[in-house]
């Protein structure tokens, strides 16, 4: 039996808000309105990818804080919980996914791997998709408020995480060589 793949990776949504592109009538400039507040939502997610029938699937958590050591491990422990068989994780060199806490956890849970990508190589993490989408999906909005970025972030993740062809396209649009 082969293992599970995960691509894991970290974001933040802000209540500034991302301004992409947008349609106007012409000379009429558009304009979009934020908050100048700082509150934000951070989220760690994890792209699986299963080891027989290579299905995607969809993993995240939600955090009003800036992720810590036991945040990450928390989000392992759900991946843990959800995919059977083995586990290998892939994602960067951040802080947070190394130390102590992590090295115990992975010791605790021998069904688990940890891999790293290069360091300065985002473009090989498939997750990468997963915030470009997300945060496309959302842009030049203006939530209210911190519970309704929230609110946001959660119905975007979740209309990705139906969609296998938005999440096999994170697979083919990054820098990793063709596996699927």
């Amino acid at each position: 039996m082969g293992a599970y793949l995960v691509f894991v990776d970290e974001s933040g949504f802000m209540l500034t808000g991302t301004v992409y592109r947008t349609w106007a009538p012409r000379g009429q400039t558009p304009k979009v309105r934020s908050w100048y507040r700082h509150d934000r939502v951070s989220v760690i997610s994890g792209l699986s990818v299963s080891p027989r029938r290579h299905r995607m699937g969809l993993y995240y958590q939600l955090h009003e804080r800036n992720l810590r050591h036991p945040a990450v491990c928390g989000f392992l422990r759900q991946l843990l919980r959800h995919l059977r068989g083995p586990l290998v994780v892939v994602w960067d060199n951040g802080p947070i996914h190394k130390g102590d806490s992590i090295r115990e956890f992975r010791a605790k849970h021998p069904r688990l791997h940890l891999e790293h990508f290069p360091g300065y190589a985002p473009e090989l993490n498939p997750d990468e998709g997963v915030w470009e989408q997300a945060k496309k999906a959302l842009a030049n909005g203006r939530p209210r408020s911190a519970e309704e970025l929230a609110s946001h972030v959660l119905e975007k993740l979740e209309n990705l995480r139906r969609s296998s062809g938005h999440l096999r396209a994170c697979i083919h649009n990054s820098d990793l060589p063709a596996f699927l």
